[in-house]
């Protein structure tokens, strides 16, 4: 079965989005741990260095020395009334150092919590371009590389990468131009010498006199490769102008009216193999964009579901409308098959086997033309293997709100 394409170009795609996904929260949470840290032991060495200096001014405590002999009865009284009036000095100096104490543990608690909200507002402020640079740069893949960061501000370290990873963008846009400009040239080029070879076939086997049958058979077999190269350069070339975004003849498509058509055409094949066919179509499923393209992309899931089965299978196509997009989705049985290889048969010339390649007609570009066609119009394209076995293939565009439109 066919896959996808550009994957040596996509891989520096994927690999600088994955290097620069920075863990917003971790990160920010360690900034928060670090600038907390610092307002909190800035605040304790302030309100540390405020107690000593406190408690190193602290008025000494005299007590009157020994017993005088009573001599006077005034003096013994002054005494008295000294030794009093210091006790109670020392009282209040205590209770204002217990009460600097208290103030000192609520306002070291207060910081605390200050110093947390500040250290996250902080890390929030500091992280703001890279998590804008990392946002952007997810949204920018292979279909969109003519996206730029375009970041402003001061020539700082955020602005160089930045300016860094729009240069590297520019570079990749212009690999993969480059990439599909030669193989629509490529393919372009590659047909005239195959009608000219294909014209020297019919040539040599219409002369007049009898052809050796040796020579009839190998011009049989020679036209049957040509064609395969011949539909294989159509592929390369409608999958090249897809990923230009060249979309022709745009109109309004039924896609249920589309699919509908491409069974009935290959009714003839369908029967060949004695396959059993399940249409379904829940209302209407409109879509705009190219009408060759949308055809071209039903046309490949139909004839890769009939090319890809066993005889005497099964095949069930359904259209299903949910307001904002179509869905489209081909289901046939069989084996039992691998996920990870049904997850790759969207890159060029991939198969799933020599047991899954039917009469080996193909050009190992069905579904990466169907991705392809699909992405060029704004939808998605879904592979999954089947539990019971098989393979599902479901389609889905953007819906046109527009009931009975003509395909």
């Amino acid at each position: 079965m066919s896959n996808g394409s550009d994957h040596h170009l996509t891989r520096p795609v994927r690999r600088l989005t994955r290097s620069i996904r920075l863990p917003n929260r971790p990160v920010r949470s360690r900034f928060t741990a670090l600038y907390g840290v610092v307002f909190f032991v800035s605040a304790a060495g302030l309100l540390a260095i405020a107690n000593l200096m406190t408690r190193g001014s602290r008025v000494s405590t005299m007590y009157p020395g020994p017993e005088p002999v009573p001599q006077e009865k005034a003096l013994a009284q002054a005494q008295m009334q000294i030794a009093w009036l210091q006790n109670q000095l020392t009282e209040q100096h205590a209770a204002q150092n217990r009460r600097l104490l208290v103030g000192s543990a609520i306002a070291l608690a207060v910081m605390a919590v200050a110093s947390i909200v500040l250290g996250r507002l902080l890390a929030g402020r500091v992280l703001r371009p890279l998590r804008t640079i990392t946002a952007a740069t997810r949204r920018i893949t292979a279909d969109n590389l003519h996206e730029r960061l375009a970041v402003s501000g001061p020539a700082d370290e955020v602005k160089d990468l930045a300016d860094t990873i729009d240069d590297l963008l520019e570079r990749l846009e212009g690999a993969f131009a480059a990439q599909r400009r030669f193989v629509a040239d490529a393919s372009h080029e590659l047909r005239t010498p195959l009608t000219t070879m294909r014209a020297s076939l019919d040539v040599a086997v219409a002369k007049p006199e009898p052809a050796p049958p040796q020579t009839v058979a190998l011009a049989d077999r020679l036209r049957g490769e040509l064609d395969q190269v011949d539909r294989l350069l159509e592929g390369l070339l409608v999958l090249a102008r897809t990923q230009h975004g060249d979309l022709p003849d745009r109109a309004t498509v039924s896609l249920a009216h589309v699919a509908s058509e491409a069974v009935a055409g290959r009714s003839a094949d369908i029967a060949a193999r004695r396959l059993s066919v399940r249409e379904t179509a829940d209302g209407d499923t409109p879509v705009r964009g190219s009408r060759a393209l949308l055809r071209r992309m039903v046309d490949n899931l139909i004839d890769n579901a009939i090319r890809h089965n066993e005889d005497g299978g099964w095949i069930r196509v359904a259209t299903v409308a949910d307001g904002e997009n179509a869905h489209l989705v081909v289901e046939t049985g069989g084996e039992v098959l691998d996920p990870r290889q049904v997850a790759e048969l969207t890159r060029p010339f991939r198969r799933l086997g020599a047991d899954r390649t039917g009469t080996g007609d193909g050009t190992g570009l069905g579904l990466s033309i169907v991705a392809a066609v699909a992405t060029a119009h704004g939808g998605t394209l879904d592979l999954r293997a089947r539990p019971d076995g098989g393979l599902r293939v479901g389609v889905s565009l953007p819906s046109v709100v527009h009931a009975g439109v003509p395909a």
